[in-house]
């Protein structure tokens, strides 16, 4: 296994493997998602054309296995930096963790741990930034596709230092699987001291 880390567009050669292996990966509960690998790369676009955006890519030989990114709060989409403006947190003082993506044959291999690790180093390194941020979609405990086996990741995020903020909270639309339409669900925030 072999860990990358790409800027900024120097992401453009991997976009059709990174929008493949996230189509593929978020089909999974808790996202369901029912997307395209088009509309993937057009959404990994706005990533690269950000100068200080970040790829962490983790790959089997050649292969991208998984990816993990990260982009300064400003440049990330509007309903992103909505809560964090509404709560009195300057976006420009915030770190926005994109999305994590591992194929599942390859978890337990400590490559999570080492995504969170390489986004905070490198919002440490900018030197600007309050908090480093994600968010993850919130679906009802007796949702109909949720697995028996299911494990949400909350713990392994409180581990890493943090913190659920229920009160900073969005709403982001895709179409499930076996959905006609885009259909909103809601995503709330973890948040970390940068430094």
């Amino acid at each position: 296994m072999q860990i990358k880390i790409v800027q900024g567009e120097a992401v453009t050669p991997h976009v059709a493997d990174l929008a493949r292996l996230r189509t593929q990966v978020f089909r999974a509960f808790p996202y369901l998602y029912e997307g395209s690998e088009d509309y993937e790369a057009s959404y990994l676009a706005t990533y690269a054309r950000s100068p200080e955006s970040l790829f962490v890519l983790a790959l089997d030989g050649e292969r991208i296995v998984g990816a993990s990114t990260g982009v300064p709060m400003p440049d990330a989409s509007g309903v992103f930096q909505a809560p964090f403006i509404a709560a009195g947190i300057a976006p420009e003082k915030v770190f926005y963790f994109g999305e994590s993506v591992l194929l599942s044959t390859y978890r337990g291999r400590g490559l999570g741990v080492r995504f969170f690790e390489e986004r905070e180093a490198y919002a440490r390194r900018l030197g600007r930034f309050d908090w480093c941020t994600f968010c993850a979609v919130e679906r009802p405990q007796d949702h109909p596709l949720r697995p028996a086996d299911y494990v949400p990741l909350d713990a392994f995020w409180g581990k890493r230092g943090y913190v659920h903020r229920a009160d900073l909270r969005t709403m982001l639309a895709w179409q499930d699987i076996g959905e006609e339409n885009e259909t909103e669900k809601p995503m709330s925030f973890w948040l970390k001291a940068a430094r």
